[in-house]
């Protein structure tokens, strides 16, 4: 093996600091700045994309933002309809439960006349009844006749008296 052999040691040396400077040169001159390019060009685009992703990342909070509000505001006009509706079902039940309560007391006061008229028919017919049932029972007991008009006047004195 050659390179092991201390004779050829100097033109090894040589030939290593010719080929290790004609690659720097290669490589300083055509690869390495291709490949910085490539790098340069990388990190470009990666902070392009960057730079679009935050850009996106705003609008979307923006859309979000705007989205949000307008879901408070459809919340809020539909509390504000149901508000309306809810006062205005308020205000009919109250005209409705008004009038209700209007007919109800125009039926009572009918119904109570009828019922007083009612009753004074009946008192009058039971003042008759026991009139005429008075007389009738006074005149057996007794035998003698009894005038109406003192059975009624009895029956009367009897009433007020219970009264």
């Amino acid at each position: 093996m050659p390179q092991f052999d201390p004779s050829v040691f100097s033109e090894l040396l040589v030939w290593l600091a010719l080929t290790f400077v004609a690659l720097y040169l290669l490589m300083s001159k055509f690869a390495l700045p291709k490949v910085a390019a490539i790098i340069d060009a990388r990190a470009e685009r990666i902070q392009g994309n960057l730079a679009k992703a935050e850009a996106i990342q705003a609008e979307a909070a923006g859309v979000m933002a705007a989205y949000e509000k307008a879901i408070a505001d459809a919340k809020a006009a539909a509390q504000a309809e149901i508000a309306k509706a809810q006062a205005q079902i308020a205000a009919d039940t109250a005209k409705r439960e008004a009038e209700f309560a209007q007919r109800l007391g125009a039926q009572t006061q009918d119904a109570e006349a009828r019922i007083k008229a009612t009753k004074a028919e009946a008192v009058a017919q039971v003042k008759a009844i026991a009139a005429d049932l008075a007389g009738s029972i006074a005149g057996k007991l007794t035998g003698a006749g009894v005038d109406a008009a003192a059975a009624s006047a009895a029956v009367d004195q009897a009433l007020k008296e219970r009264a």
